[in-house]
């Protein structure tokens, strides 16, 4: 089963292999793509540091997100190709520090209900 994400990101990915989506059209904001899906701004980070890990998406600082242009695949925010392998890393490190940040308030949530339940809480669900 996919994570909502991924589903976002495949599905941006088929709007764009099918022409919904042309080379230097604006993605859908993270506002529209919240509501549109019911996903957190975290998962909707996540899908768009997909999409520009894998040359899909570029963007423009103040102006958003928009879709890659072929010869942009190499070519991130505009830099020349040996640079562009710098910004594929850097987009792979802001979709894994996502995920971490994701982890990290998931187990501090586990951790205060484990702390609860030691201390004699009656906190249930766990």
């Amino acid at each position: 089963m996919l994570l909502t994400f991924e589903v976002i990101a495949d599905a941006l990915r088929e709007r764009i292999r099918s022409g919904g989506l042309k080379p230097g059209d604006a993605l859908p904001t993270q506002a529209v793509l919240m509501a549109e899906y019911g996903a957190s701004s975290l998962s909707v980070q996540k899908a768009m540091a997909l999409l520009k890990q894998d040359g899909y998406a570029i963007s423009r600082p103040g102006k958003g997100a928009f879709v890659a242009h072929p010869d942009d695949a190499d070519d991130l925010d505009g830099l020349d190709v040996g640079t562009a392998r710098v910004g594929r890393t850097v987009a792979r490190v802001e979709a894994l520090e996502l995920a971490l940040a994701e982890t990290l308030d998931q187990l501090t949530a586990l951790r205060a209900r484990v702390e609860a339940l030691e201390a004699g809480g009656t906190e249930r669900g766990c």
